[in-house]
């Protein structure tokens, strides 16, 4: 039996977003916190708080999507400067899982109770209703992604890469 998808929740200000984590933050939940994620980037936000005070943990298809938008908001584009994406209470568990991939370098962590920028208010993200390829396909981009920011990565993922990339092309070919 597989664990609940963790939950989103969501509050917004001018330019500051937080986005918490509840519960174990694992593939099934990754493609809504992709979405979500993007979705706010592209209204303009670009101050991220990922608060983790009551996420258990996460597993390695989370930390990939995870780690690519934080190597996407470390780095400066023609609208907005680098901006280091911000995490919030991490528990030791979490911040080692993090740092055993090598990608705690992406992120500010910090911990306390959230300050706020500027008044905020609360939004419900959208939850999307993928299909097996979909999630597939999310899964082998975020270890893609994990191998590509850190190559001590490739040999902890390769297999897993290579079963998802031929089960990605069965399920294109049925498709």
């Amino acid at each position: 039996m597989s664990a609940p998808a963790a939950n989103l929740l969501v509050l917004v200000g001018k330019h500051f977003a937080c986005v918490k984590i509840i519960g174990r933050a694992t593939f099934s939940s990754s493609i809504d916190f992709k979405a979500l994620l993007v979705g706010l980037r592209q209204k303009g936000y670009n101050y991220f708080v990922i608060e983790l005070s009551e996420c258990l943990l996460m597993d390695s298809t989370f930390l990939g999507v995870l780690a690519g938008f934080g190597l996407k908001m470390s780095q400066p584009d023609g609208n907005a400067p680098a901006c280091p994406v911000e995490l919030r209470n991490p528990n030791a568990r979490v911040t080692e899982l993090i740092e055993n991939v090598g990608v705690l370098h992406l992120f500010k962590v910090t911990q306390g109770p959230l300050s706020a920028p500027e008044a905020l208010e609360a939004c419900a993200p959208e939850t999307a209703h993928p299909s097996r390829e979909e999630i597939t396909r999310a899964c082998l981009e975020a270890h893609e992604t994990l191998m590509q920011i850190n190559p001590e990565n490739v040999a902890r993922f390769k297999e897993v890469t290579r079963f998802l990339a031929e089960d990605l092309a069965k399920l294109k070919d049925r498709g």
